[in-house]
């Protein structure tokens, strides 16, 4: 887990993992891996005290990794940018549509905004 995130978003992940029947593993990943883009391999060796019936000897390999709170948020753009312009999108002067607007649901019963403030809210502070 990164050392950034919120108890609250650590304990969500932990119990949505153990509702679905996930297995969790931790992953020790140094700090140099995490300022950029790998731009070669990098093999990671099971941690000492971890055991795999399955893979006793099983090295992981890792392939490109993006990782958003460690790497440079500019890097993360250009990035992000280059591969959905190679996917086929295009920029745009503004991500909004300006002639679109908003109208009032008469129809549906209103939605307490409460509620999702405060689920939300516990993630975010």
């Amino acid at each position: 887990f990164a050392p950034v995130a919120r108890i609250e978003a650590i304990r969500l992940f932990l119990a949505y993992a153990a509702h679905k029947d996930f297995t969790v593993f931790p992953m020790d990943v140094k700090t140099s891996f995490l300022n950029g883009i790998l731009k070669e391999e990098v093999y990671v060796g099971q941690p000492s005290g971890f055991f795999s019936k399955q893979y006793p000897d099983h090295v992981y390999a890792l392939d490109k990794a993006l990782y958003d709170l460690k790497q440079a948020p500019r890097a993360w753009y250009d990035v992000l940018s280059q591969f959905l312009i190679e996917s086929g999108f295009q920029k745009v002067p503004t991500p909004m549509v300006e002639q679109a607007k908003l109208k009032l649901d008469s129809v549906e019963k209103p939605v307490d905004h409460t509620d999702y403030r405060s689920m939300i809210g516990s993630l975010i502070r």
